[in-house]
């Protein structure tokens, strides 16, 4: 049966963040999350439309891939096609020919599933590994401790709150109101929470956005970051220990977050939250 590379559009996206829910499990590589496509909404639906891109055989999606940049697709396959030659010939093809519609020309990055077959066939076909990444993974089976700070869920009328943070956060970040509401409007955002953190002068210290796959599905966190002027006081590890709880409540069997391995204090912070480092991940890199 042939493999169609396609762009799904606005009307469609739903059915790729249905195929990543169903594709989460427990004991998984780390790998594309619908809270990731979530995320990236935030630029709207036609933006998030224009950014995915799918691999079908017989009218199921075997792949799902997101250009989170136009030289990095980051992407996850099927499980029962993870070890499918045909399809990653395929990708391969599709990802080395620009006019495909899928890389730019010149040095790109492609995140892919650590033990899919596309993995070493990359490798083959030339493609080196990048700089490591952490992925850390907490279970949600016992319930969560307090975290010690006030946190807040974060509702339309509060979202400016929810953005400040982000900005002050992270240099050079766009996360506006607007994009907040256009976040909010995405269908994986109906399984989602955005919290914000206090300290006892009720300023908002730190912030995180968590999404669930469902009921019994590890949970993401994606973003969670401290406000510039507050760190070093323990909030990181608070919010993080709120996004766990807040999965829990929605039912996700875990939650996960990756981070650059280069990113230290990251790294620590997910640990004193109660999270565990699981082996490091790169992703491909062919140069031009």
């Amino acid at each position: 049966m042939v493999i169609e590379l396609g762009t799904p559009g606005v009307d469609n996206l739903d059915d790729a963040v249905a195929a990543l829910r169903d594709w989460q499990h427990d004991g998984a590589p780390m790998q594309l999350h619908p809270g990731d496509l979530g995320w990236f909404w935030r630029y709207g639906a036609e933006a998030t439309a224009a950014a995915v891109r799918t691999w079908s055989r017989d009218g199921r999606i075997v792949a799902v891939g997101l250009l989170d940049e136009p030289d990095l697709l980051r992407m996850t396959i099927a499980p029962d096609a993870q070890q499918d030659e045909e399809l990653a010939r395929r990708v391969i093809e599709d990802v080395a020919d620009p006019a495909r519609g899928v890389l730019v020309p010149g040095k790109v990055y492609i995140e892919a599933p650590k033990d899919a077959l596309l993995q070493n066939l990359l490798f083959e076909a030339g493609w080196d590994t990048d700089d490591p990444w952490t992925p850390l993974r907490r279970d949600l089976a016992e319930p969560v401790e307090d975290p010690g700070v006030r946190v807040e869920v974060v509702g339309p009328e509060r979202a400016h709150v929810r953005t400040a943070v982000q900005r002050a956060s992270f240099a050079g970040s766009t996360f506006t109101d607007d994009r907040w509401r256009a976040m909010a409007a995405g269908s994986p955002y109906a399984d989602a929470r955005c919290l914000v953190a206090y300290d006892e002068q009720d300023n908002a210290v730190a912030t995180v956005t968590v999404w669930s796959a469902g009921a019994g599905r590890p949970g993401l966190i994606e973003p969670m970051g401290v406000h510039a002027n507050h760190r070093g006081h323990g909030y990181g590890k608070a919010i993080t220990v709120a996004a766990a709880a807040a999965l829990r409540e929605l039912g996700s069997s875990s939650v996960l977050v990756c981070t650059p391995s280069s990113n230290v204090g990251a790294v620590a912070t997910y640990k004193s939250a109660g999270f565990t480092a699981l082996p490091e991940v790169r992703d491909r890199r062919r140069d031009a």
